[in-house]
């Protein structure tokens, strides 16, 4: 059964930084396309960052660039988030989410086949 786990998320004040980690079992993690996404209450799920397998292109949502950073590491089978200058506006639950290459949009969160639990981070002004 594949999983995916979160770990990282707490709770910071604004201007500081959090690191999260996804790590994945029972799939071949090297394969996938991964992504983060995060949700609000109230707000819908957003794809904040995803990189791809092989080559490992990153492409971030307009909001996290120059603050965020999306990396892998195929031989732990791990993924990682790094957030800094976190605002309140991150505040979120951060879910990880992998499957195959995206033929459309990857922010589209139907087009991701596994999901981790969730990670809240938590940004206070």
């Amino acid at each position: 059964q594949v999983q995916l786990a979160e770990s990282g998320g707490g709770s910071v004040q604004a201007g500081g930084s959090l690191k999260l980690s996804c790590v994945a079992s029972q799939l071949t993690f090297s394969n996938y396309y991964m992504g983060w996404f995060r949700q609000a209450p109230g707000k819908e799920r957003e794809g904040v960052a995803a990189i791809s397998p092989g080559i490992g292109r990153t492409t971030y949502t307009d909001s996290v660039k120059g603050r965020f950073t999306i990396s892998r590491d195929n031989a732990k089978n791990t993924l990682y988030l790094e957030m800094n200058s976190l605002k309140p506006e991150d505040t979120a639950m951060y879910y990880c989410a992998a499957g195959p290459t995206p033929s459309g949009l990857w922010r589209v969160p139907e087009q991701f086949t596994y999901w981790g639990q969730g990670a809240q981070v938590t940004v206070s002004s």
